[in-house]
């Protein structure tokens, strides 16, 4: 089965897949990527774009390689804005679409928490397109930051 979880930045979508994966799964998030692919002491959030690149490619052979393997094992990937393309995509291979949000007021206050402008701009834009997603699987805080 794949599971895709989308929502906004800093709503919990790791812990989601924390709470509900096995270690026999397959887990592919672009922060654990990209913070595997840099340096010791790299940044968890807030990537350098040129490593943010090479990330987005590994992640794209990762989604790939997995969806292959869906008749074996389970896949949670975080997907936090899937356009209509990539849901489509997700739909042909009969994905769950999870999405995670405990609230904007939250999600915000971890934002702020961060200082973290990028990370704000995401939530809004996620926030203005959250029509088109599932309700909520989690609409209460998934942890104290």
């Amino acid at each position: 089965m794949l599971y895709v979880v989308t929502g906004p930045p800093a709503a919990g979508k790791s812990s989601w897949i924390q709470a509900h994966a096995t270690a026999r799964d397959i887990v592919i998030d672009l922060d654990r990527i990209t913070v595997a692919l840099t340096g010791p002491g790299a940044p968890q959030w807030n990537h350098n774009p040129l490593h943010q690149r090479v990330a987005q490619r590994a992640r794209y052979a990762a989604i790939d390689a997995a969806c292959q393997l869906l008749d074996q094992l389970d896949v949670y990937l975080i997907h936090t804005m899937p356009s209509a393309k990539w849901l489509a995509r997700y739909r042909r291979l009969d994905a769950q679409v999870v999405a995670v949000d405990p609230g904007e007021a939250i999600v915000m206050a971890r934002i702020d928490a961060m200082r973290s402008p990028a990370m704000r701009a995401v939530a809004t834009k996620w926030y203005r397109q959250r029509s088109r997603l599932p309700r909520p699987a989690m609409p209460q805080a998934s942890r104290d930051w």
